[in-house]
């Protein structure tokens, strides 16, 4: 009888970026890291627009995307709800088109 394998997954930090966002552009920070195996896929991740401006709780954090404890979901001014996850690419895009409507919202006012 064979013994069992142990697989470890190594997951490698691709990206650790924070943004800055200018006063008249909106304020607050974009923040984004990246996690892939050795096969140059997504395993970890998490993008985040951070302002206190527009909400102080969740540590500032107004929106969100991550797959943290074990499933993907999104932050929404302290508000958690689960995700499906089709690709990283389709939850990248998801996070840059709202990111954009609450930067178009906050120009209004």
């Amino acid at each position: 009888m064979k013994k069992p394998v142990n697989i470890i997954v190594c997951s490698q930090l691709l990206i650790d970026e924070s943004i800055d966002i200018h006063r008249r552009k909106g304020n607050g920070t974009l923040r984004r890291q990246i996690w892939i195996n050795e096969n140059k896929q997504v395993t970890r991740y998490s993008l985040t627009y951070i302002n206190y401006h527009i909400f102080q709780g969740d540590n500032g954090r107004v929106l969100g995307y991550d797959n943290a404890h074990g499933y993907h979901h999104k932050h929404f001014k302290g508000k958690v709800e689960p995700v499906v996850f089709t690709n990283f690419e389709t939850i990248e895009e998801l996070f840059q088109k709202e990111f954009e409507a609450l930067q178009n919202e906050q120009r209004k006012n």
